[in-house]
């Protein structure tokens, strides 16, 4: 462990799985504290038992629905209390679903938006008394290239998405000053269903390599991790409001991706 956050605290909504997974390990394994926020307790608990285990960290786990305010807020005030601080907030947690835009109904808008944009804003501002009084915060927000490049038939995602990063450069402009930077990753990496879905359409996942520049798919931890640790820590001090691609370099003429969708 090379311990660069050593003596920090991390927050990760969404850690029991995925990028959020990764992130959370790519954190610990650079000595900083983790708490694991999900709404599946059994997967933030194992998760935790596992960074305990593997990076000797204290690692806690939290039942958390994201899309609710009240148990945002208590999830933040749990994290500072177990761990005494709060320096790194990654909101990760979030998701989408196929649909074409003209058969979205406000409930499916105002869902996305809960789940990905409004769980980002609670807990930002929850953070942020305690990240002021530190004079240190590291924000890192989870972005998507569903949105960068207007992915077809997701459109509540997209638009929850870009307004996290809208979100993410105000934060940065408004708390700067504070010590407090602000950041977005938009990733590219495997998840297990992703996995489970290349396998079975193997000519689809060709198709989707031959589109991404560096000729491989991503992996959370490997990759999206080392730059979640570069964006918490002292490094990344003077770099602030951006949104920073790790995809291999997909975003660059965009990935054609197009669910199924029924008519």
């Amino acid at each position: 462990m090379a311990g660069t956050l050593k003596g920090r605290s991390a927050l990760v909504t969404g850690g029991g799985q995925g990028v959020g997974q990764g992130i959370a390990r790519a954190l610990a394994a650079e000595g900083a504290d983790v708490m694991i926020a999900q709404r599946g307790l059994e997967a933030a608990e194992a998760e935790a038992v596992h960074l305990r285990a593997t990076y000797g960290v204290n690692a806690i786990a939290r039942q958390v629905d994201v899309t609710v305010r009240g148990e945002v807020d208590a999830m933040v005030d749990a994290c500072a209390a177990a761990f005494g601080r709060l320096d790194i907030l990654v909101n990760n947690a979030g998701g989408s679903f196929p649909k074409r835009l003209e058969n979205h109904t406000d409930e499916d808008m105002e869902g996305s938006f809960l789940l990905n944009y409004w769980s980002a804003f609670w807990a930002m501002r929850a953070a942020f008394p305690l990240m002021k009084a530190q004079k240190y915060g590291r924000i890192v927000n989870l972005g998507s290239l569903n949105g960068v490049n207007a992915h077809m038939f997701t459109a509540a995602y997209n638009a929850s998405k870009e307004a996290v990063r809208a979100l993410t450069r105000t934060a940065a402009v408004e708390w700067g000053g504070h010590g407090i930077t602000a950041n977005v990753i938009c990733p590219s990496a495997l998840s297990p269903a992703a996995r489970d879905y290349f396998d079975a359409n193997p000519e689809m996942a060709q198709a989707i390599l031959g589109q991404v520049p560096v000729g491989r798919f991503g992996e959370s931890a490997g990759d999206i991790g080392p730059v979640a640790v570069f964006l918490a820590g002292e490094a990344s001090s003077y770099m602030t409001g951006n949104t920073l691609y790790v995809d291999g370099g997909g975003h660059i003429n965009g990935v054609a991706w197009r669910p199924e969708v029924e008519d």
